[in-house]
């Protein structure tokens, strides 16, 4: 999956990168509040860390102006502030959790699993496709009672094409949700991947509809 981080904390931000990416996630790390509102805008992000304390633009400005343009990327703020209203005025501006600093890894993992479960509309935090169960807190997947080693991007792309079963997504919108600005993509990178994946659960399990993208079958 991949996050926008935005915190202008050099050394916060420079924690949270490294544990987010530790932990599986592709991860893009802005710093002022009109890179970030630019950013949501034009970039498909499975959800955003929010600070509100910002240059240029605060958090709660970067969130208002995402939303009255119709962006519903989940918005997870932070803030060193714990007062009721700071939390109030927060979540009525459109953040979907708050979070106070200081805060443990742990926490900010599982709120980012609850809020990308719930926008993918999935009552369970385990993702299950037919003899596949994906754990994304374990970061692991069993296959016909087996537990199948993948890459974190061969996990990233599996997940999200489970995830999104039935619908055709494109080569350049996996490369979006699997790579950070910094990343170097290959022009045959997704390809390399489906490969594996259909090595490991069964030349099936993904179809290619040429010229369009791939998709998992619907059950």
């Amino acid at each position: 999956m991949r996050i926008l981080l935005v915190e202008d904390d050099n050394l916060l931000g420079s924690g949270l990168l490294t544990g987010l990416k530790n932990d599986g996630y592709s991860v893009d790390w802005v710093k002022k509040g009109t890179a970030a509102f630019s950013a949501i805008t034009t970039t498909p992000y499975d959800a955003v860390i929010l600070d509100i304390g910002l240059p240029e633009m605060s958090g709660l400005e970067v969130l208002s102006k995402a939303r009255n343009k119709g962006i519903t990327t989940p918005i997870l703020i932070l803030t060193a502030q714990d007062t009721i209203s700071d939390r109030v005025t927060g979540l009525d501006t459109g953040a979907d959790d708050y979070l106070t600093k200081p805060f443990d890894l742990d926490e900010l993992y599982a709120r980012l699993r609850a809020l990308t479960r719930r926008s993918r509309g999935l009552s369970s935090q385990v993702i299950q496709y037919k003899h596949i169960i994906i754990d994304p807190s374990a970061h692991s997947v069993i296959s016909n009672d087996k537990t199948i080693e993948l890459s974190r991007r061969e996990f990233s792309l599996l997940t999200e094409l489970v995830s999104s079963a039935g619908r055709v997504l494109s080569r350049s919108f996996l490369e979006e949700k699997l790579y950070n600005w910094d990343s170097e993509v290959e022009s045959n990178t997704i390809e390399v991947y489906i490969h594996h994946l259909r090595k490991k659960f069964g030349s099936d399990i993904i179809k290619t509809i040429r010229g369009v993208g791939y998709t998992v079958p619907k059950e």
